[in-house]
C-alpha cells in the first residue's frame, strides 16, 4: 500500500485534500491546494501555515517536497515568510497603477522563446568559457576583440563582411550619439535633423551646447533640396538621420532618397550620423546610407530595440581611424565602456545563434501586434506593419498634448508629437508603442480604449474647486 493511502483525513490541515499519486508532482498538488484554499476563503491573509517539517510528517512526504511547494506558493504571491515567526498567507497584491503603457519603445516579448532559459544558458556559457577576471575589470578599447567580431557578424545583413577593427562597442545608442556629438562637433555647432526626431538627440545636444535645427521632410523622409539649403546656410557639424522605421513617424526612407541625401552630405562636406535601431525589424529595408556612402556616414546599431533593453550594447561603425580615436576619447569621458558581462552575453547570443532566434520571435510578435493595431484603429492606422511603433495623426478636434492628457485619465500612456519636435511644421499626432505591454490581451484592451477615446470629441475643460 502506498504511503499516500495511509494518511488519515484527521491528520491533514482542513484546507488540504489527500494527495494522490496520479495527480502530478506532489509539491504542485500542495501549492494548488493552497491556492484553492485562499481563493475559497478557507485560508485568509495573516493565517499561519504549519511548519514545513510538521506538514511533511502529516503528509508522509519528504521535507524537500514541502519546501518546493511553499516556494511555488511564494512565487504565486500566496505566502510570505516572517523569519522565525513562520510562514503566513500573504495579503493580495494590489495593482496600484493600471496604466497601459503605449509610450515606451521596447521589443515585444516573443511567443515560444523561453527568455529565462536563454538568459541562464547564455550566462552559463559565458562564465564557462570566459576569463572571469576580465569580466570584472576595465575595457578601454571599445570592446574586446570577441565583442567586435560579434558586432561584425550582427551587421552582416546590412553590410556583408566588415572589418571588426572599425567597430566600437558602446553602452547603448544614446551613449554613442552623445560621444559622436562630442567628438565631431564644437560648442555652438548646428546639428540638422528632421522636424520630428528622437528626443535623445535633442537632450544630448542641449547638454553639450549644440543646436538642433529641423530640415523639412515629406512621406519619404528628409527633403534633399532642403538639406542642401540648410547645409549651405548653417554649416552644420552633423546631420542626424534615423532612416528605417523612423522614430517617431515610422517612415522608411527609400534607397533613391538615401543616395540623394548622401550625395548632398558629400558635396557639403558634412558627416551623417545614421542611427538605425530598427533595420533588422523592417521587412526588406533598403541598404543603410552607410553602405551607399561608406566614407561619409557613422553608423549606429543597438541591440536594445531589436532584442531587449537590458542588453545595453550598441555597435558603432567608424571607418576613419582618427575619427574612431576621437570618438573613443569622447566616449571614455562619460561612459568608459559597455559592461563586460553584458557585452559578453550579447556576444555569446550572437555567435551561438540565440540572438537570431530572439530577433525572429520579436519580428513575428511585432507584426502580429501591428495587425491588431490595424484592425482596432481601422482608418486611423498608417503604419508599415513592422517595427515597434505607429505614428497616429489625430482628427482636427484633438490636439496631441490634449489627447495624451485625456488618454492618461483613461489609464493609457501615449507620447504626443511635442516630445519629438525640433521645429518646422507641427504634425498633430501621437506615437503608439506596441511592445511595452507584455500581455497581448492588455495591449488589445489599451488600443480599444484609445480607439474609443479618439472617436469622442474632447470634453470642455472644467477646473475642480476644493
Amino acid at each position: 500500500m502506498s504511503q499516500l493511502k495511509t494518511i488519515q483525513d484527521e491528520d491533514l490541515p482542513s484546507w488540504l485534500p489527500r494527495l494522490a499519486a496520479h495527480k502530478g508532482p506532489r509539491f504542485l498538488q500542495i501549492a494548488d491546494a493552497l491556492q484553492a484554499a485562499v481563493a475559497d476563503g478557507f485560508l485568509r491573509p495573516g493565517d499561519r501555515l504549519p511548519p514545513q517539517r510538521q506538514l511533511a510528517a502529516q503528509l508522509e512526504v519528504d521535507l524537500t517536497t514541502v519546501t518546493r511547494a511553499y516556494d511555488e506558493a511564494r512565487r504565486r504571491n500566496l505566502l510570505e515568510g516572517r523569519g522565525a515567526r513562520g510562514t503566513y498567507v500573504a495579503a493580495p497584491k494590489v495593482e496600484l497603477t493600471a496604466v497601459l503603457d503605449l509610450s515606451m519603445n521596447t521589443p515585444p516579448p516573443p511567443d515560444g522563446v523561453d527568455f529565462d532559459d536563454m538568459l541562464k544558458q547564455g550566462l552559463s556559457q559565458v562564465l564557462m568559457r570566459a576569463d572571469n577576471a576580465s569580466l570584472m575589470t576595465y575595457h578601454l578599447g571599445g570592446g574586446s576583440d570577441a565583442d567586435r567580431k560579434a558586432g561584425a557578424r550582427w551587421l552582416e545583413p546590412m553590410f556583408g563582411q566588415l572589418d571588426a577593427g572599425q567597430l566600437v562597442v558602446c553602452p547603448g545608442a544614446q551613449a554613442a550619439i552623445a560621444a559622436l556629438i562630442l567628438a565631431l562637433t564644437a560648442p555652438g555647432d548646428v546639428i540638422l535633423a528632421e522636424p520630428a526626431t528622437y528626443p535623445g538627440l535633442r537632450a544630448a545636444a542641449a547638454q553639450f551646447g549644440r543646436q538642433v535645427l529641423a530640415v523639412e521632410a515629406d512621406r519619404h523622409g528628409m527633403l534633399p533640396e532642403k538639406l542642401e539649403e540648410a547645409c549651405r546656410r548653417h554649416k552644420p557639424g552633423l546631420v542626424y538621420l534615423n532612416p528605417t522605421l523612423q522614430n517617431p513617424t515610422a517612415v522608411t526612407v527609400p534607397e533613391r532618397r538615401r543616395k540623394e541625401l548622401a550625395a548632398i552630405a558629400q558635396r557639403c562636406n558634412v558627416r551623417i550620423v545614421e542611427d538605425d535601431p530598427y533595420w533588422l525589424l523592417a521587412d526588406a529595408p533598403p541598404p543603410p546610407i552607410a553602405a551607399l556612402a561608406p566614407d561619409q556616414v557613422l553608423y549606429i546599431s543597438t541591440l536594445s530595440k531589436c532584442l531587449t533593453p537590458g542588453l545595453r550594447v550598441a555597435f558603432v561603425l567608424v571607418r576613419d581611424p582618427q575619427e574612431r580615436e576621437r570618438f573613443l576619447a569622447a566616449l571614455r569621458s562619460f561612459a568608459l565602456m559597455a559592461a563586460p558581462l553584458t557585452a559578453a552575453l550579447a556576444t555569446q547570443w550572437i555567435l551561438d545563434g540565440s540572438a537570431d532566434g530572439l530577433l525572429a520571435g520579436v519580428c513575428k510578435e511585432a507584426r502580429l501586434r501591428h495587425r491588431m493595431a490595424r484592425d482596432i484603429l481601422a482608418g486611423r492606422y498608417s503604419g508599415a506593419g513592422d517595427g515597434l511603433h505607429v505614428w497616429l495623426e489625430l482628427p482636427a478636434y484633438w490636439h496631441s498634448a490634449q489627447l495624451a492628457r485625456a488618454a492618461d485619465n483613461e489609464g493609457i500612456a501615449v507620447t504626443p508629437a511635442e516630445a519629438f519636435a525640433t521645429g518646422g511644421a507641427f504634425v498633430n499626432a501621437i506615437r503608439i508603442s506596441l511592445g511595452s505591454i507584455q500581455d497581448r490581451g492588455r495591449l488589445q484592451a489599451g488600443l480599444q480604449r484609445l480607439s474609443d477615446l479618439l472617436a469622442r470629441r474632447p470634453e470642455p475643460f472644467s477646473a475642480a474647486v476644493v
